[in-house]
């Protein structure tokens, strides 16, 4: 497969915009009561688990594309397998495993192919992605998103924007599969 990471992240990174310190989203709650704050999609706390020492809000504010993306594909390209994913679904895999989980974007994955949701991309997985029409995997895929965020409780506050946010990232898996 096309190692389609760089433009993933480029896409992944326009959604996740700037610094935001909304204390109303869970994400920026530190556990040792801190007001943490979110830059380029990452929290503070996973920042902090990443670099492995307490970060300012500072050090937040100077994160860069470049000094997040091995975060990125360390915690959630590799854990979904996404080198050895297709173009488009690659991307959408990326985008959901940093909001939900790469637990929760590989079941959602295995659901969407008609396989048992273990969490595990193993053979049959891959066989059946294989398989499956990229188009539709990538329309069921993401209607399965919205499901997701629909039964959340922080959907009034954020859903509005999850939302739109499946419906481009839908819309540029879909045109990536026409590109060779």
């Amino acid at each position: 497969m096309i190692n389609n990471f760089e433009k993933s992240l480029e896409l992944v990174l326009k959604s996740e915009g700037g610094f935001t310190d909304n204390p109303k989203d869970p994400g920026n709650h530190l556990d040792d009561g801190r007001q943490g704050c979110t830059n380029l999609g990452v929290t503070q706390k996973a920042w902090e688990e990443f670099v492995g020492h307490k970060v300012s809000t500072a050090d937040m504010k100077a994160l860069t594309p470049e000094k997040v993306a091995p975060f990125y594909q360390q915690k959630y390209w590799n854990p979904v397998y996404g080198q050895m994913l297709s173009k488009g679904i690659d991307y959408l895999c990326l985008d959901f495993a940093i909001n939900a989980s790469p637990g929760r974007c590989v079941k959602t994955l295995q659901s969407a192919i008609g396989c048992v949701p273990d969490g595990v991309v193993g053979p049959r997985t891959m066989e059946l992605i294989k398989q499956a029409d990229p188009a539709d995997l990538i329309n069921k895929f993401s209607d399965a998103k919205i499901r997701f965020y629909e039964g959340l409780p922080t959907f009034p506050t954020f859903g509005k924007g999850w939302l739109s946010r499946v419906e481009t990232v839908r819309k540029a898996a879909l045109e990536m599969l026409n590109e060779s």
